[in-house]
């Protein structure tokens, strides 16, 4: 499974950024999927994840209310729209895919497979 992710970019405070997580490969439209980001000096965290068929969602605590996990799965592409964007938002994002189906919470970076490669957004005042 191959994954692309795009989107990032820069935006002031308040504002929004979707990003994009294009799947290829054996049964890539149907596996779990998360968003994870990395900001400088830390370690990687969740962001938020979505189940195979979309049904079931997870988003961590900070980004509830923000953030909006969707996937197109006839597009094999999974989304995370950003809204309210804050600085402490900035960070690498990056989008993974699990190889087995278990939908287990809290996700966690240990139980994704396969990582696309991280697109940068930067909030800024």
């Amino acid at each position: 499974v191959q994954l692309q992710a795009s989107g990032g970019g820069s935006v002031q405070p308040g504002g929004s950024l979707r990003l994009s997580c294009a799947a290829s490969g054996r049964t890539s439209g149907s596996r779990h999927m998360g968003w994870f980001r990395q900001a400088p000096g830390k370690e990687r965290e969740i962001v938020a994840a979505i189940s195979g068929s979309g049904g079931s969602t997870y988003y961590a605590d900070s980004m509830k209310g923000r953030f909006t996990i969707s996937r197109d799965n006839a597009r094999n592409t999974v989304y995370l729209q950003m809204n309210n964007l804050k600085p402490e938002d900035t960070a690498s994002y990056y989008c993974a895919a699990k190889k087995n189906y278990y939908w287990d919470l809290p996700p966690a970076t240990y139980m994704f497979d396969y990582w696309g490669q991280g697109t940068l957004v930067t909030v800024f005042q």
